[in-house]
């Protein structure tokens, strides 16, 4: 009995020793600024527990990590344009403590990331503000004014327009701050290459009259796919567009694509391939303990239903025109709008596209979306499909909308786009379906083809 107490002992010695030894190091540590967040992300090279809490006068952030040391030599993060003031560490039993000096007081949430991908193990700090930015929402969509203009005086036409709301575009440049997305021919990140095409589509978007871009971010930091998508429609946008550049297994793949959500699945290996990596972007950017079953499952699933398949079909006619113009300047993937389950395309009630501005793995694509005339060349292209979408289907009450009834003489004309059928262009602007068929010398079982053109008939 007493030898078997001393083997039980040694093996408790050892096994003390060797936890003693397993110590996870963090590596580095960097800092992304956000609107109304700070994150910091340390890489670690082993999963570790922590704690954290906070303390007053002065105002800290404290970080106990088990069983961890920093490594030497280690950089310290630029805290620029941020709350935090310094950032120590220092040992104490069982661990290392990280102690973050505040200039104000923030509400600090802390989760780890696993392993994934070419990312290491990493603990995520997020600090919100306490008084954080104002949001930037559209203000109420007005009511369509019933009135006509009064005669004579030109105050009474302002008065009118400024009735009529602008078509609110919500242009997400894909990935950012941790996430570099996909990575070309000299370390070309992609979230450099869509920032720079996001930025010029919103500024040519902002010059046209009756049109409103929003960027979803603003800098370089990430945002969580589901949060670029509810940001759309607190924006209550007419179009969700999420710019991108990616990659593919083979670096000979090549060409320009438009993806909508599929209901069912992929339209190519590619789709599906290019869906599950920009879905993998949560794991790479940082989300944690995020719960999507936040309603019931079976009004959800009935509200989202009805919702969708209105927005899909929108989402394919915008998407055709966006793919046609981007046809003129580059080669296409496919000649058609592919479908995936892309989860940042999953808005129920807002049309949303996904643009892959061309495969950041070809060396070539890569060279060309790598100068700033070819990203203007891009951003022209996505500008003339989606402002030839709602040139033809303008949403009602829009200031578009307003003066294509004024200037259209009573008749409008209307190009088929894919997925449209005659009853939903009827409802669309606003006439019976007997008297489009009857302007169009069409019956009720007429077949239609993309590309071809109707004439409207005045509502």
């Amino acid at each position: 009995m007493r030898m078997m107490r001393m083997a039980v002992g040694i093996i408790l010695m050892f096994l003390a020793q060797a936890a003693g030894a397993a110590q996870a190091r963090i590596e580095s540590v960097r800092v992304w600024r956000a609107p109304d967040s700070t994150r910091l992300v340390f890489d670690l090279s082993a999963p570790v527990n922590h704690k954290m809490f906070t303390l007053d006068g002065p105002a800290r952030v404290v970080i106990d990590v088990d069983q961890a040391v920093v490594a030497k030599n280690m950089e310290k993060p630029a805290l620029d344009n941020t709350p935090i003031s310094g950032v120590r560490y220092g040992t104490q039993a069982g661990g290392l403590r990280v102690v973050l000096d505040v200039k104000s007081k923030v509400q600090p949430r802390s989760f780890l990331l696993p392993k994934h991908g070419d990312k290491a193990d990493r603990l995520v700090i997020d600090l919100f503000d306490r008084e954080p930015a104002a949001a930037t929402t559209a203000p109420p969509a007005a009511t369509p004014s019933t009135r006509a203009p009064e005669t004579g005086g030109p105050q009474d036409l302002m008065d009118l327009l400024a009735e009529k709301r602008d078509i609110i575009v919500a242009v997400d440049a894909g990935h950012g701050g941790e996430d570099p997305g996909a990575l070309g021919p000299g370390r070309v990140k992609e979230k450099v290459i869509v920032m720079a095409i996001s930025e010029q589509l919103v500024e040519m978007i902002n010059r046209e009259p009756g049109f409103k871009a929003h960027m979803v971010r603003t800098g370089d930091y990430y945002v969580p796919l589901r949060t670029r998508r509810d940001k759309a429609r607190n924006l209550r946008a007419d179009l969700f567009i999420s710019i991108h550049a990616d990659a593919f297994t083979n670096p000979k793949a090549s060409g320009a694509s438009v993806f909508a959500l599929s209901r069912s699945g992929a339209t190519s290996e590619s789709a599906r391939f290019l869906a599950q990596k920009e879905n993998e972007a949560d794991l790479i950017g940082g989300v944690g303990g995020v719960s999507l079953n936040d309603v019931d499952n079976v009004l959800a699933g009935v509200l989202v239903d009805l919702s969708m398949t209105a927005t899909l079909t929108h989402s394919l006619q915008v998407g055709d025109r966006v793919l046609r113009e981007m046809g003129k300047i580059a080669k296409l993937h496919k000649n058609q709008v592919e479908q995936a389950g892309f989860a940042v395309l999953k808005s129920p009630d807002v049309p949303s596209i996904l643009v892959e501005t061309g495969f950041i793995s070809n060396p070539q694509e890569a060279q060309k979306l790598n100068t700033p005339s070819y990203r203007r060349f891009m951003a022209e292209a996505i500008f003339k499909g989606i402002k030839s979408y709602f040139n033809d289907s303008p949403p009602a009450g829009t200031y578009l909308a307003w003066t294509k009834s004024q200037g259209g003489g009573g008749t409008q004309h209307y190009t088929i786009a894919n997925g449209d059928t005659l009853s939903d262009i009827a409802k669309r602007h606003n006439v019976s379906l007997a008297k489009l068929l009857e302007h169009n010398g069409l019956n009720r079982s007429a077949v239609i083809r993309v590309g071809q053109k109707l004439v409207i008939p005045a509502s």
